[in-house]
């Protein structure tokens, strides 16, 4: 499809002999020999420093592994950015792709991390061409009380929002799902805003809440998904050896949309 060039990286003759057994001719592309997977991801982030690459695409090594080495602050790609998971879901009878954001790295983030990983898939968002990003922050209700943190929290980042702290997008909640995503519900609860009903950036309370909303997305609505992990220099695609070729392309073009967003801000960024 021509939608990425491929540089390779690990032990030389064992991704020949893969290809060659699953018939895939990979006699146009730069193979860069690594000893092992942890060699193999401190290469590929080597290439990003060096200004060779603009995404990293996790092969058969680990997620661990691979993130190991992009973290680092003295060799890693990291910037000032709190790293998240973004996943983008296509889901059949909905009007538009939802953003499901974090339901992969961040298992119990805090306020100050949730500012990160809100402006992280806002940037994701303007990167993908939304006219308008509206940011659900959700909970199981749709009042503040103290009885549930994850309600005063999203009362405090929408606050945040207010007075600048996050930008390029309209926030709202504490909203539950239905509220968020469905103008029926928002009605029958009588909330009006610019947010509620039409959400298109759903902010989960924990990895664990993220996780089951995005798997029953795509397990009980038969939703497609792409992955992508923001937050370091590059785009980071950590699809599962388990994810369909669908989800591999879309991730990919995830994150040519991204790399074209901020060659486009930033004219002097590496090609």
């Amino acid at each position: 499809m021509r939608l990425i060039e491929p540089i390779l990286v690990g032990p030389t003759e064992r991704v020949r002999a893969v290809a060659a057994q699953s018939g895939i001719d990979i006699g146009g592309m730069e193979i860069i020999n690594s000893a092992h997977s942890h060699d193999s991801a401190a290469k590929a982030v080597e290439l990003v420093a060096a200004g060779r690459v603009e995404a990293l695409m996790k092969g058969s090594l680990h997620t661990d592994e691979l993130m190991s080495a992009v973290v680092p602050k003295e060799s890693g790609i990291r910037t000032a950015r709190r790293i998240s998971h973004c996943f983008i879901m296509d889901v059949p009878g909905h009007s538009e792709p939802l953003i499901i954001t974090d339901a992969a790295v961040n298992i119990a983030p805090d306020l100050d991390e949730k500012v990160d990983i809100i402006q992280n898939a806002i940037d994701l968002a303007h990167a993908l061409g939304a006219a308008e990003v509206r940011v659900a922050i959700l909970s199981a209700m749709e009042t503040v009380t103290a009885k549930v943190p994850s309600t005063i929290e999203a009362a405090a980042l929408c606050k945040m929002a207010e007075r600048g702290q996050i930008t390029g997008a309209l926030l709202d909640g504490p909203l539950a799902l239905d509220n968020a995503i469905s103008p029926e519900a928002a009605a029958i609860k009588k909330i009006v805003s610019p947010v509620a009903g039409c959400a298109n950036v759903l902010v989960v309370p924990d990895l664990e809440a993220g996780n089951m909303l995005a798997k029953s997305l795509s397990f009980l609505a038969q939703a497609e998904a792409a992955g992508i992990v923001l937050g370091a220099r590059v785009p980071i695609i950590l699809t599962s050896r388990a994810d369909s070729l669908v989800t591999r392309v879309a991730s990919c073009a995830v994150a040519v949309m991204l790399a074209a967003a901020r060659r486009k801000s930033a004219p002097s960024a590496i090609r």
